[in-house]
């Protein structure tokens, strides 16, 4: 374990405080409330590249040499990599190509671009695009940085330890996003060697569990696919240079699902008003899986890098999971007058309209039936079942339909 030492992350420390910007804890009553803990949150998605990815490029661009830096750079990453080293590069006038996969949401793409790295898409997924800059790397002599498989990149990751303990000393749990484990190596080691009694936790997507697996079979496996939203952590193979540390610093790693994600967005946007992406949401979604009352919990937001496509969805999906926008479907003769007593019905419950759409060929027989699906505005869960209720109370016999606005 002699590669991670004080003495590096103190001098990770040193470097990374002339391009980072301060993210001072912010006290969450909300999930204090809801969650019993006293829970802080670490805001990475506010700094200047959106997320915590510029400590750990810019740390390991420092390292190299200068023949190094002046061969130019590399990187494959899913998008929050790819800005932190199109930045760092920047501060050292060295070149930078970016391999992002297909996938990679637009702000991400031109963001990277915009830091001055020259972007090359490829595949589906970030392995696959961690193959392509692999084989440019040696074709054309490029120095490659890897986004997380890289002691001197974990390194100035876990400066974020060094903040939190410093703002917070009596701290009992760091939550941490896992993707290929370059976050959780570096915030769990400089931990655990400030103080060993801070439990740190690891949360990743059940869709792209691949550290959870490892751990399972205490070997660093492949997963055969990936499926979730949290494109920040969509990795197949966690870093088999980190796997080591991880199972001698990290405590537990649980998963979430994407439903959850979804609702923590709603969550931070209400509660907030703050844009965290989806991998950054996952120690968000982590917290109500803790029974850990008056504990003081450390939930690190790794990102905030989110188009505006991709927001518009969760906020719709979210909606839905929380009843607060349902669609039904309900069948009535095609009479005059027989919408606006469906529609008093809905007004008496105080649901909202939002969207009717009236299809008058469900069946060959018109005046027997036509349907009618109504989109309505509800409070929450209960108050969709009561509207739900009243409308079948009135012989309408609704038919719930999972859709979006």
């Amino acid at each position: 374990m002699s590669e991670l030492t004080l003495d590096r992350f103190e001098a990770a420390c040193d470097a990374v405080a002339a391009v980072t910007r301060p993210t001072p804890l912010i006290y969450s009553e909300y999930f204090s409330g809801v969650t019993g803990s006293k829970v802080y949150f670490k805001p990475e998605n506010m700094q200047r590249t959106g997320a915590y990815k510029i400590r750990g490029a810019y740390y390991k661009i420092s390292t190299l040499t200068p023949e190094e830096r002046a061969h130019g750079l590399v990187t494959a990453s899913a998008g929050n990599h790819a800005q932190g080293v199109a930045a760092a590069a920047k501060v050292f006038g060295c070149s930078a190509k970016i391999v992002m996969p297909t996938t990679t949401p637009l702000i991400k793409v031109n963001r990277t671009k915009e830091f001055g790295g020259e972007v090359i898409l490829w595949g589906d997924t970030y392995d696959d695009a961690c193959a392509c800059a692999v084989k440019l790397a040696e074709e054309e002599h490029r120095t490659y940085i890897h986004a997380f498989n890289d002691l001197d990149v974990a390194t100035g990751q876990g400066t974020i330890s060094m903040e939190i303990i410093k703002e917070l000393p009596t701290v009992d749990i760091i939550l941490v996003p896992v993707g290929g484990g370059g976050l959780l190596t570096g915030v769990a080691a400089l931990a655990k060697m400030l103080n060993p009694k801070i439990r740190v936790i690891g949360v990743e997507p059940a869709g792209a569990a691949c550290l959870s697996a490892s751990l399972a079979s205490d070997e660093v496996v492949t997963l055969d696919r990936i499926d979730t939203i949290a494109d920040g952590t969509a990795v197949k193979t966690p870093g088999d240079k980190l796997f080591p540390f991880i199972k001698e610093y990290v405590d537990e790693v649980i998963t979430v699902r994407d439903e959850e994600l979804i609702v923590s967005f709603l969550d931070m946007i209400e509660n907030h008003k703050m844009v965290v992406e989806n991998a950054g949401l996952l120690t968000v979604a982590a917290l109500r899986h803790l029974d850990e009352p008056g504990r003081k919990i450390v939930s690190i937001l790794s990102g905030g890098n989110m188009d505006v496509i991709t927001m518009s969805s969760v906020v719709q999906h979210g909606l839905i999971a929380r009843g607060r926008i349902f669609t039904v479907s309900v069948l009535l003769p095609d009479k005059p007058g027989e919408l606006v007593k469906v529609a008093t019905v809905i007004a008496e419950n105080n649901g909202n309209c939002v969207k009717l759409e009236h299809n008058q060929f469900v069946t060959t027989n018109r005046n027997s039936a036509v349907e009618l699906r109504i989109t309505i505005e509800a409070y929450g869960n209960d108050h969709k079942a009561q509207i739900v209720a009243a409308l079948e109370k009135g012989g309408y016999r609704p038919k719930l339909v999972n859709t979006a606005i």
